[in-house]
């Protein structure tokens, strides 16, 4: 039941977890084995002789010889057909398979180099004539290479068979491991509830209490009576008067050191703040620690005291542990903390998961006291039970705290997610199924799921507290006291990568090995294979920072050519944006392409998956497709480039840049209109700065009838010739359009040399004009109707 509770202390050490586990799993040479080890391995004859014939193997010495191979596999295809092997030979036979398997995927790669020369001489002599006459030298020659070449391609294909095997060989012994986790989480046994095996129960436990205090006086008469004790005692009271000085007074100053920092400011203050608060588990541990050696020095316990005293600083780690994380998420004083709840419920939360953490260091404490005492099944589960109980009342009381409902605090950051109202609902669950399924047999499914969850409930707050520190850090204070966010997008991400980092502990709390761990890492290692190309982490890596680097210098060489080379050049602006853009697309594209082929990976082998893409690409992305060709086009041909004063689809604008799938036009509005470059290659464009800015500007004027036309006529062209921005050659020109309904027209047709500046130039003529005319006394005028009316003596009689 309490298993699991060690691993909670071991998450910070967790390499150090994993290289022991590999120790433990490669397992001590058959001479070496301790009885227990003998006793679990011992259930069936073959599985013991299997287990003395294995060769030791280690990871720095892998095995070559093939005999050796065939022998190890044969005798773990056979344990895993009979499927009686013990849980001692299983992790035997699966060490020395992951260490073959490593062995055969290194030499997957193997004569790579020479394969890839070979392949290379093939396919310089070109394709065999179908009708197979070609000369001898060349058929000789084809012949040989194609030899070697089998002979350099035989050893990677027996290699990938072999890996394929022990990969199979790994995979069938963790299915039976599974299968035997599962089936004893599912085996159901007697009824704690039995009134027998509760006496039996309680009177197992006064056994404890008694015997546990009987060693205890009998070693100190003996101790006491062969002078021993006396000997140790100061060895020992220096252990215990240390003990009392860590636990009592050294807490208290890492505490007093805490309230005082928290005081101060700083951008570092949280995570300092976080650091001393360690120093609050790690003083009273290091206490526990002296204590129980100090007690041993004594020399006093017996066998079952003796386990008791060893269990002390695991189970007072319990109790500090929860101390601390229940003041950190249900915070003493003022502040509502991360949660913002109010300060009864966070006291609620406070107690209750403090005694959770007591009564699972009692059940340690007893555990370790029956470790030598033979109980019945039934009577261990009729002692368990009532733990069970106790810990769902509590945990069902600390549910309801947690997911209760903040209340809103001005100027406070709580958390409004969902996730407390689903971890409290959880432990809810669990509170109740747990006793429940215990009650009706199922012991270790009950204690299988509620310890795991206390653990992970501890964990889940760890990440919690954690993820309060990341908010603080991005957090800064302004002058005015105002807090202001900076770089909101890093708590996500570090946020993210605490959580992916979880994962693997959560796996552990709740059951899986780690040599399941191990074997996920080693099949994503691996990679997956398409065609003959196998991707692993590692060609991902190197696509990454091939690709990074190519692109990086890609914008370093597109920006000095835009700053310092092209400037210099006679080219326009248009032309450099091309040349700018055009070295942008090629970069990236080499880029691509040459990370790809460091990475390894062939594209030759990727035809079908080439072959699908294009059929996708011919039906689905036709408009993507024409639009990336049309920008291509336009960066080559240039019949519109940046800067460009341009009509198109009823929009008029100037260019301001030309991407890969469309064009941005800003317009006279200040508004941006995005064309898609298709439109601009296949549709009409009016471009009325393409190659120059000369352009025209025509200015229509009306004057009565009755005007002297020549007068009419030089008034105009002295306008347009004393305008700044008509050119003289070819020199305006001033025509008399035709008779209107209501005047004489004339329009004035003039170079400008800006056609940029076309409308102001109309205004500023127009403005002229009426000042001329008005001295001149020359009439513009205005549209005029008459009305004829038939009948008029009809309408004076309807109003008579």
């Amino acid at each position: 039941m309490i298993r699991p509770l060690f691993l909670a202390i071991a998450l910070l050490l967790w390499p150090l977890a994993v290289h022991a586990q590999q120790a433990d799993t490669a397992g001590p040479a058959p001479a070496e084995q301790t009885e227990p080890e003998a006793e679990e391995a011992a259930p069936t004859t073959e599985a013991a002789q299997a287990e003395e014939q294995a060769p030791e193997i280690g990871t720095s010495d892998l095995p070559s010889d093939e005999p050796a191979w065939e022998r190890l596999a044969s005798r773990a295809e056979d344990l895993a057909r009979r499927g009686d092997a013990s849980r001692f030979a299983i992790n035997r036979l699966r060490a020395e398979l992951v260490s073959w398997r490593d062995e055969f995927l290194s030499r997957t790669t193997i004569n790579a180099g020479r394969i890839a020369t070979v392949e290379a001489q093939i396919a310089a002599l070109g394709p065999a004539p179908e009708s197979g006459e070609e000369p001898p030298a060349i058929a000789d020659r084809r012949a040989a290479l194609q030899s070697q070449l089998d002979d350099l391609t035989a050893p990677r294909i027996l290699a990938e068979e072999a890996h394929a095997r022990a990969n199979g060989l790994i995979g069938e012994f963790d299915a039976q491991i599974l299968l035997r986790e599962t089936s004893e989480l599912t085996k159901r046994g007697p009824s704690p509830l039995n009134p027998t095996h509760l006496a039996a129960a309680g009177l197992a436990l006064w056994d404890v209490v008694r015997v546990t205090s009987s060693e205890v006086v009998a070693g100190f008469h003996q101790q006491t009576g062969d002078g021993r004790l006396a000997a140790n005692f100061p060895r020992a009271g220096f252990f215990l008067a240390l003990a009392i000085i860590l636990l009592v007074f050294a807490r208290r100053w890492v505490t007093n050191w805490r309230m005082r920092a928290a005081q101060g400011e700083g951008r570092l203050l949280p995570l300092w703040l976080f650091v001393l608060s360690l120093g609050q588990i790690i003083v009273p541990v290091l206490g526990l620690i002296a204590m129980t050696a100090g007690l041993e020095t004594l020399n006093v316990f017996g066998l079952r005291s003796g386990h008791v005293v060893d269990a002390l600083p695991v189970a007072g780690f319990l109790v500090v542990f929860a101390w601390w994380l229940s003041r950190h998420i249900f915070p003493v004083g003022q502040k509502p903390g991360f949660l913002g709840q109010d300060a009864a419920t966070r006291a609620g939360g406070r107690r209750y998961g403090i005694a959770i953490a007591w009564v699972l260091a009692v059940a340690l404490l007893f555990e370790a006291a029956l470790q030598t005492i033979d109980t019945a099944e039934a009577t261990r589960a009729a002692m368990v039970w009532p733990i069970l109980v106790l810990l769902g009342v509590l945990l069902w009381r600390l549910g309801r705290k947690i997911k209760r409902l903040p209340e809103p605090i001005e100027g406070e950051t709580v958390s409004q997610g969902r996730m407390r109202s689903i971890v409290g609902k959880v432990c809810t669950v669990v509170a109740i199924v747990a006793p429940v399924i215990a009650a009706v047999g199922y012991d270790n499914a009950g204690r299988a799921l509620m310890v795991p969850w206390l653990v992970s409930l501890a964990l889940i707050g760890v990440i919690l507290i954690l993820q309060r520190i990341v908010n603080d850090l991005s957090n800064t204070r302004a002058k005015d006291g105002a807090e202001t966010t900076r770089g909101s997008l890093i708590p996500v991400v570090i946020s993210f990568a605490l959580y992916l980092a979880s994962l693997p502990i959560f796996a552990l709390i709740w059951g899986a090995r780690t040599d399941d761990l191990l074997e996920i890492w080693t099949r994503f290692r691996e990679g997956f294979a398409i065609g003959e190309s196998r991707i692993s982490p590692t060609d991902f890596l190197t696509f990454a920072l091939v690709f990074a680097v190519g692109y990086l210098l890609t914008r370093f060489i597109q920006g000095t050519l835009r700053r310092s080379v092209l400037p210099r050049t006679r080219l326009d602006l248009g032309g450099q944006n091309a040349i700018v853009a055009g070295f942008g697309y090629v970069g990236i594209i080499l880029a691509a392409i040459i990370a790809i082929t460091s990475a390894g990976i062939d594209l030759s082998n990727l035809a079908i998956v080439a072959g699908a893409l294009s059929v996708g690409i011919g039906f689905g992305l036709q408009n993507i497709v024409s639009n990336f060709v049309s920008g291509i086009i336009l960066l080559i041909e240039r019949p519109v480039s940046e800067g460009d004063w341009i009509e198109v689809g009823g929009q008029m604008g100037y260019v301001r840049s030309i991407s890969v799938r469309s064009t941005r036009i800003e317009t006279f509005d200040r508004t941006d209109v995005i064309v898609p470059n298709a439109d601009l290659v296949s549709g009409q464009v009016t471009n009325w700065t393409r190659g120059n800015l000369v352009g025209r500007v025509i200015v229509p004027v009306g004057v009565a009838y009755g005007s002297d036309v020549d007068k009419v006529t030089e008034i105009l062209r002295g306008i347009a010739e004393a305008h700044p921005m008509v050119v003289m050659t070819p020199p305006p020109s001033v025509l008399f359009v035709g008779f209107g309904a209501d005047s004489l027209d004339f329009e004035i047709r003039a170079i400008l040399r800006d056609v940029n500046y076309v409308i102001v130039t109309r205004s500023e003529m127009n403005h002229e004009i009426a000042k001329k005319f008005a001295e001149a006394g020359i009439e513009i005028p205005f549209a005029q109707r008459d009305i004829w009316l038939r009948n008029p003596e009809a309408l004076r009689g309807e109003k008579e």
